[in-house]
């Protein structure tokens, strides 16, 4: 009751949240929000992260026997030195990728080139601009999400890449101001774990280890870092806590990181945050049980830039490399690195541990193959000059540094084509689109129909909101070869058809758009809104949005032009959600389009949509509401524990997005899922068979002992730096620089008795017990049986070729089950007048909920009904399931 009070006490603060005057400060649940369920809605306090070890080992599980063979027979020829030296980064800005590992010389084995983005080669040039994560979950195409994932490990790979830094599940979208939404794919964990799964194959297809972050619950950017906290002027001395119960987790945020874990991923991220109050890059209880113990995760685990906290804990707790090495960028100190050596020989972290950490390393190298792909490193991330310093930040080794090599090959039609399926037709009356180029008078205006002043790549990682906008900001970004804007692409299609096109990107100049406005038969309208990563400040958008309306005054633009023209369309360039206001009953707003982030051919996708090249077929990948407060969850902008870690509870449970409209019964401005077409289709001639299958046998049994795969000696003289050996400033090394362990340290709390800081059993490497919900990557296999398989006839009833996404979803039936849950779709391209059968396998995973009490996924009694349609809201097939 006590904290009701306070939450009605502070309501009056808010005042100070950005202006976010309705947000649920100290919480960042709406009050009538939350959960039904207790064990989500009412958090312990404080919440607490069971601790969980030893760490588990990698057996070679599913497809990964030929791999584990070749790695244990690698790691069997190395030395102590060499083994962390594949551990540890070798320092910010210390070799020509943003992450790079030290190399084994004496093998031929050049250190890991790490780099991001999720949407292409960062920091580099002759590379593609791909579209976003969330443009590609609008496509609700798994054969587009897998071509991208192809083509940007392709380019990965030109480059000499070893791990692309994506796909991303998290955040998974709990809140839609959340600044890195666009990143990733969708609020919906089914949705998401679909275009993962699939990103993660084309990816690792093209001989690239893809890397699937950031784990886990990191939904906020605000609070991430305390370091990055404290520069915005917030006093806190830890980084914010995310608060999750143990059914939200499998249900909603661990679902997506499964099938990415169940395609092959090589690696995943650890995230900034606190989970229930330990550190992601720390956290025993997520990395190693639910990520390597349930999830039976092969590969290996990083940590986020500057996520790692601490020596013996985090390699104890499951993290099996520390990015980019230093402890913070360019101080030449590290947690592991000489501090790992000291530790091995010490016995706090024991040598099966080091094994295992080096052993997923290179089983990942392995699995893709990156033995027979791999090409030397030909960019640096620091600076486009063809000659410079190997090592930047030190200034050292003079040379060629950049050889341009250019990766994109015709990569800029595949661009253009998923920018174009990804583009949602939310309004459309009378048949206003599509054009014909032969419009007597066609007007542009927007500041987002135009280019940057600076160029496409003139604000660094994209920290701006200038001109249009085609990708977020951050490190999730990449430079743009070019970038073709909505005010080209549309010029060109009109004076390709000697038609009068004019265009005004200045939102504010109010006199001309009046007259313009006046003059056009047709006006199209762009706007739109913002986000990226916390270390960039856009207009007070610390990363996160400080709200949901549009950018540059979007809205007053909107109702200026349509005020005056009758055939005014809207598109809209957005991260995510954003408040509409009325515009889907203006009649003046003739059609209004959701184009997103489509990356490099912006203009030309929108152009093919806008005249009917491409007939749209994409659908929301989110809910667009009517009101802020509709989606029930928010972002908590103001620390609300004193000094310490902010405090975020996810106290709604698996309630986000439509789930949590379904359960206010709110009507939503356009629900997930839904995009119009140029033709109409139906639904109809539902069938559902059941499959015979066996019944669900929880893995038992326990694992094989931890392979030790070296016997250090330990003789510290032969871990000491070479004699004569050049060692090169703020490099990360793993040599000692004496023979005292305590001396070569360097920490003020060395030789503490073990029972202080070594959690019980994590030092054991024993047989271990094998987890009921575990078994193979991705969880028990038999979670993936499949129990029935639906099929129903969709008819395309109009005139003309479209493309339809039915969708299938599934009410579980329980009282604090969502109404219902996405778990099938299937994208279908169909002929006018004619018919195609949709088909979906519905698995035991599909209709499970996650068990507390067995630890384990359960089929309850619950009546579960399965539901076919357009949306989550146009649902007009049901079936029972027997």
């Amino acid at each position: 009751m006590q904290w009701l009070v306070g939450a009605v006490w502070l309501t009056k603060l808010v005042l100070a949240q950005d202006g976010n005057t309705t947000a649920p400060f100290p919480n960042s649940t709406y009050a009538n929000a939350t959960s039904p369920d207790p064990a989500a809605a009412e958090s312990p306090d404080p919440p607490f992260s069971p601790p969980f070890y030893p760490s588990p080992w990698g057996s070679g599980a599913g497809n990964w026997s030929n791999a584990y063979d070749k790695a244990r027979a690698f790691v069997g020829q190395l030395t102590l030195l060499e083994k962390v030296n594949l551990t540890t980064g070798v320092g910010w800005q210390n070799e020509r990728c943003v992450g790079e590992t030290g190399a084994i010389p004496r093998l031929g084995f050049r250190g890991l080139c790490l780099q991001d983005s999720p949407l292409g080669v960062r920091n580099a040039d002759y590379n593609s601009a791909f579209p976003a994560g969330v443009n590609v979950a609008a496509t609700f195409d798994r054969g587009l999400a897998y071509a991208r994932g192809q083509a940007m490990g392709q380019e990965h790979r030109g480059k000499g890449v070893d791990v692309q830094l994506g796909p991303v599940a998290g955040p998974l979208g709990r809140s839609p101001e959340g600044g890195r939404n666009w990143e990733g794919f969708s609020p919906d964990p089914a949705l998401t774990g679909i275009m993962m799964a699939r990103t993660v194959q084309g990816i690792q297809d093209a001989g690239v280890i893809a890397c699937a972050k950031h784990f886990i619950v990191n939904e906020q950017e605000h609070f991430r870092q305390a370091p990055e906290a404290s520069g915005y002027g917030y006093n806190i001395s830890e980084s914010l806590s995310s608060n999750v119960d143990d059914v939200t987790m499998h249900e909603t945020y661990l679902w997506p990181f499964a099938d990415a874990v169940r395609a092959g991923v090589g690696s995943i991220m650890c995230s900034y945050n606190q989970i229930n109050n330990s550190y992601g890059c720390q956290n025993s209880y997520t990395l190693n049980r639910l990520l390597k113990g349930e999830l039976d995760f092969q590969g290996f685990v990083m940590s986020d830039w500057q996520a790692h906290h601490s020596g013996v804990s985090t390699a104890l707790a499951g993290m099996d490399m520390s990015m980019p090495g230093d402890v913070l960028f360019d101080t030449a100190t590290s947690y592991w690195g000489t501090n790992l050596t000291v530790a091995i020989l010490n016995g706090t972290v024991p040598e099966w541990r080091l094994d295992d950490m080096v052993t997923r390393i290179l089983a990942a190298w392995y699995y893709v193959g990156r033995d027979q792909s791999q090409v030397p490193i030909n960019f640096d991330s620091w600076t486009t000059d063809t000659f410079g310093y190997q090592h930047y930040y030190s200034k050292e080794a003079y040379g060629l540094i950049n050889e341009h090599v250019d990766v994109r090959a015709e990569h800029t039609t595949l661009i253009r084509q998923i920018g174009s399926a990804s583009t949602v037709l939310l309004k459309n009356n009378n048949n206003a689109l599509p054009l014909t180029g032969r419009e007597k008078f066609t007007a542009v205006f927007g500041s987002d129909a135009g280019g940057n002043p600076y160029g496409p790549n003139g604000c660094p990682d994209r920290g701006c909101d200038n001109g249009t906008l085609a990708m977020g900001w951050g490190s999730g970004t990449a430079n743009f070869p070019y970038l073709i804007t909505p005010e080209t692409a549309i010029q060109n299609e009109v004076v390709s058809n000697n038609g009068v096109f004019q265009s005004l990107t200045d939102n504010f100049a109010a006199t001309q758009i009046q007259l313009l406005a006046s003059q056009a038969s047709v006006a199209i309208v762009f706007v739109n809104a913002d986000s990226g990563e916390g270390y960039i400040n856009v207009d007070g958008n610390e990363g996160d949005r400080k709200n949901l309306t549009l950018w540059q005054g979007g809205d007053v633009l909107i109702k200026n032009v349509s005020a005056i023209c009758n055939n005014t369309i809207v598109v809209m360039h957005t991260v995510g959600p954003v408040l509409l206001s009325n515009y889907s009953d203006n009649p003046n707003i003739t059609a209004i389009l959701w184009a997103g982030l489509p990356g490099e051919q912006s203009g030309n996708s929108i152009a093919d949509v806008l005249y009917g090249r491409v007939n749209p077929g994409a659908k929301l990948p989110f809910t667009l509401g009517a009101a802020r407060e509709d989606y029930g969850t928010d972002l908590l902008y103001i620390p609300n524990n004193g000094t310490s870690a902010p405090q975020q509870y996810f106290t709604e449970g698996n309630f986000i997005d439509y789930r949590a409209f379904d359960k206010a019964n709110l009507t939503p401005v356009y629900e997930f899922g839904f995009g119009l077409s140029y033709t109409t289709f139906s639904y109809s001639n539902l069938r559902v068979n059941k499959i015979k299958v066996g019944a669900y046998t929880p893995t038992t049994g326990r694992t094989s002992a931890a392979p030790v795969l070296g016997n250090a000696t330990n003789d510290t003289t032969q871990y000491q730096y070479p004699s004569n050996f050049d060692a090169v400033p703020f490099y990360i090394y793993p040599y000692l620089n004496g023979s005292d362990l305590e001396a070569a340290a360097n920490a003020t709390d060395y030789g503490l008795p073990d029972s202080e800081y070594i959690p019980a059993g994590a030092q054991d490497g024993s047989p271990q017990p094998r987890l009921a919900a575990g078994g193979a990557p991705g969880g028990n296999p038999e979670l993936y049986d499949v129990l029935y398989q639906v099929e129903a006839t969709i008819t395309n009833t109009g005139s003309i070729a479209g493309e339809e996404v039915a969708q299938l979803y599934i009410s579980l039936g329980g009282p604090y089950d969502p109404k219902v849950v996405l778990r099938g779709f299937e994208r279908l391209s169909i002929q006018p007048n004619s018919s195609t059968t949709f088909h979906a396998d519905i698995t035991r995973r599909d209709i499970s909920n996650w068990d507390t009490s067995a630890q384990n996924w359960a089929v309850s009694s619950s009546p579960k009904t399965i539901h076919v349609g357009s949306s989550s809201r146009n649902l007009p097939l049901s079936a029972p399931l027997s």
